[in-house]
């Protein structure tokens, strides 16, 4: 596909995954405008693009009435990443606003649709996979997306609304003709991420030289940390290649558990300090960990950047643009809210 002059809308664009994305469309040559009501997202994660006019900003809610059907008008692309969310403290403790997301979602499906849009790609999650599917840290479970199916089930309301805009993609597919594809994202990482995700969390306690090291749950909760650069890659070859609304895997395979990469952060940051386990905190399922193997079939991709690299690449970021007294200051709101 060649992204050369193509209109595209980026919404949550000025956030950690969308301002990455946004990165590498207007790389490739795309007219780029991103809505973002900056409640999460930054301006600076795309200020530079904004001062050289190859991305237009709206700062709006998508949510208000007319927002939506303004912003796509004219668009070839719609990529969807705006959402209320937040790590595991806020998923778990505010189901009231991801529910929100359901709206959302319904809304950017149907306007796009309504103003001929080519193609919508939307940002959906591994907590689209039933909850009893990784309950059991002994067992070596890879998710396929066929599990997804009836009876379904999901990781509380954000799940859902992540779950039921797949569904609602994969109809409009069906029965309209529309292009989309939806991208299951896998506990992404990386630079431009923020301390209310786990590995960022993680980095802000060391970087404060946190003692005791606070650790949720009791460190052995396995997940497939992802580095965003091999995420948008992926979301972008969905953009490609998948027209038809099939929801793909985009997640590495390697089985990191919370203790042995809160063991690297400290290694790596020379960090020494006693760890403290608190098993009454939110820590999410047991053993999440995707199969990616449906999106080397139809994409061609898989990730690129081992964790324990991206994790340095990260740690590196971090360190150079965060203030310490500022990320103290911080650090336990940012654990449960956004």
């Amino acid at each position: 596909m060649d992204w050369t002059g193509q209109q595209v809308l980026v919404t949550g664009g000025a956030s950690f995954i969308g301002s990455h994305l946004v990165d590498a469309i207007v790389e490739r040559g795309a007219s780029v405008l991103v809505v973002d009501d900056l409640s999460s997202g930054k301006l600076e994660n795309i200020q530079e693009h904004v001062e050289t006019g190859k991305v237009r900003l709206t700062q709006a809610d998508l949510r208000e009435p007319g927002v939506a059907r303004e912003a796509v008008q004219g668009m070839n692309v719609v990529f969807h990443l705006a959402a209320d969310h937040g790590g595991r403290g806020y998923v778990d403790l505010h189901q009231a606003a991801c529910a929100t997301n359901l709206m959302l979602g319904v809304t950017i499906i149907r306007e796009a649709f309504l103003a001929k849009v080519d193609k919508v790609v939307y940002a959906s999650s591994g907590c689209v996979y039933p909850n009893y599917l990784q309950s059991d840290v002994g067992k070596e479970v890879y998710l396929t997306e066929d599990v997804v199916k009836p009876p379904y089930d999901a990781d509380n309301m954000y799940g859902w609304a992540k779950l039921m805009n797949e569904l609602t993609l994969k109809a409009y597919a069906e029965e309209y003709g529309m292009k989309t594809a939806s991208c299951r994202y896998f506990t992404v990482y990386g630079p431009r991420g923020k301390e209310d995700h786990a590995v960022i969390a993680m980095i802000a306690k060391a970087f404060i030289k946190q003692d005791p090291f606070e650790v949720w749950g009791d460190g052995k909760q396995i997940r497939n940390w992802t580095f965003v650069d091999d995420i948008v890659k992926g979301t972008v070859l969905a953009a490609e290649k998948i027209d038809d609304g099939t929801a793909v895997n985009l997640g590495t395979m390697e089985r990191i558990r919370v203790i042995d990469a809160v063991g690297e952060v400290m290694d790596y940051m020379g960090h020494k300090a006693e760890i403290k386990l608190l098993p009454d905190m939110p820590t999410g399922p047991l053993n999440r960990v995707a199969d990616n193997s449906l999106a080397k079939q139809l994409l061609g991709w898989e990730p690129e950047v081992k964790f324990v690299d991206g994790l340095h690449r990260t740690i590196d970021w971090y360190v150079s643009n965060r203030n310490v007294e500022e990320v103290r200051e911080i650090i336990a709101g940012k654990l449960t809210e956004r």
